[in-house]
């Protein structure tokens, strides 16, 4: 929603909003941006009256602006009907959609795109790199979409991406997520079928050629151009790469239908990050930039916060910040650490935050997924829902729960050695445990 409110403003209207509990960086860009920020949803927000309200989904009926919007009659639409009604239509999208990569690989887009010239208009779930925001209005013809398959607003249960209507639209991957809006993951498949329906017959899809999810999404309809990729390549795939045996996914040749076309070395690290760099190299050249560009771009490439971010160094010991919640990410990210620091010790904490994992949909696959780190603390409050200890069990003593952020801290302080490497997992703030960590460890 501050991506669309930067949008906006940069399309000539007057914007404000109100949220709560707002924290950098979106704040501050908000603020630089002159767009003024009230907290809290009371029915005084509506005053002075507005032209239109654009409403984001973690808004429901009870809650006071809304009651007073309804009763009102002033326009209002989602964020993702706004975007479609008085941005997108003039525009070549390219839209980046899976359950996991979204983020990282739509910023890779937008900067390949802007390094060859045509500077973008771009709306990322997260702060990329190479720019100083996380959306723009840019320049026509290209928009760059994250493109999510949550649900729009609480008068719209469609997944968001419907509404974009892309050119150019990639698939990353596809497993069971959001257990808070679908009960199974056909539910989730169908959101995706539909939004193969909206792309045009000249369109082009970017299809993760391993996951089998996506080829069923397929076979139920797909009228457009599909080319694949896949780093270890095979039969039907388009994109593949080249990379030493052992590495850590920094360095690789780029392969278009089986013909080397670009070098790309980078500080990003884990073979998921070979797939998503395939994936926004094949849709800009869908979009125009030839490979060898896109790949040169890639050099530069300055990764999303959050991704693997190296928050400090205290005491010897490295802090890490990833917003992998999902078992999958979870053992991806671990893999990708693994390659870079060899046989050093890793601690992986997680926090069990996104509304899927707290109501125990992946208690099955979470130990596994964590079987990468050589010690595992889980953050587990009360409220958690499941029993922590019981689920990381199969761990053995090299898994320990906390109850209380404050607990954790203490384990952490103790369990932490010069050399080792802290791996701390949340979609959320954690308590702010990254820099409490790092305070901790440098008071010693």
């Amino acid at each position: 929603m501050g991506g669309i409110a930067a949008i906006a403003r940069a399309a000539g209207h007057r914007v404000s909003g109100a949220d709560r509990n707002v924290y950098p960086p979106m704040s501050t860009q908000l603020a630089a941006l002159g767009i003024e920020l009230t907290e809290g949803y009371e029915a005084a927000q509506l005053k002075p009256r507005p032209d239109v309200v654009v409403v984001g989904n973690v808004m429901s009926r009870g809650v006071p602006v809304i009651e007073a919007l309804l009763e009102s009659g002033i326009p209002y639409a989602s964020g993702p009907e706004w975007l479609a009604r008085e941005v997108l239509p003039k525009r070549w999208v390219l839209a980046v959609s899976g359950t996991h990569g979204k983020t990282t690989t739509a910023a890779m887009l937008a900067w390949i795109i802007e390094d060859a010239g045509l500077a973008p208009g771009f709306l990322i779930g997260g702060s990329p790199g190479n720019f100083s925001v996380s959306a723009r209005l840019g320049e026509l013809p290209c928009f760059v979409i994250e493109a999510d398959e949550y649900d729009t607003a609480f008068f719209d249960k469609r997944a968001k991406f419907v509404h974009y209507r892309p050119r150019t639209l990639v698939l990353n991957n596809l497993e069971f997520d959001h257990a808070d809006i679908y009960p199974d993951l056909a539910a989730i498949e169908r959101q995706f079928n539909h939004l193969l329906r909206t792309v045009p017959a000249s369109g082009r899809l970017l299809v993760n050629g391993t996951d089998a999810n996506l080829e069923r999404v397929l076979k139920a309809g797909c009228w457009s151009e599909v080319e694949r990729f896949a780093r270890g390549g095979g039969e039907g795939i388009t994109w593949s790469a080249k990379f030493p045996a052992g590495g850590d996914g920094s360095q690789f040749t780029v392969r278009a239908g089986g013909a080397d076309c670009g070098e790309v070395s980078w500080p990003l690290i884990g073979m998921h990050n070979i797939d998503n760099a395939l994936a926004a190299i094949g849709a800009a050249r869908h979009a125009g930039v030839p490979p060898v560009r896109a790949a040169a771009a890639l050099c530069s490439f300055a990764n999303v916060r959050r991704r693997m971010e190296l928050r400090g160094t205290a005491g010897g010991i490295n802090v890490y910040d990833d917003f992998a919640h999902h078992p999958t990410a979870i053992a991806t990210t671990l893999e990708g650490l693994r390659r870079r620091v060899g046989k050093q010790r890793i601690v992986a904490v997680l926090e069990p935050r996104s509304n899927t994992m707290r109501a125990g949909v992946h208690r099955d696959t979470l130990a596994d997924s964590l079987r990468g780190a050589d010690s595992v603390w889980i953050y587990a409050p009360a409220d958690l829902g499941w029993d922590a200890a019981s689920v990381m069990a199969p761990l053995g003593a090299r898994a320990r729960v906390a109850a209380t952020i404050e607990g954790l801290l203490a384990g952490l302080k103790a369990d932490l050695h010069p050399g080792d490497h802290a791996l701390l997992m949340s979609n959320g703030g954690f308590g702010g445990l990254h820099e409490r960590l790092l305070a901790a460890l440098r008071a010693g």
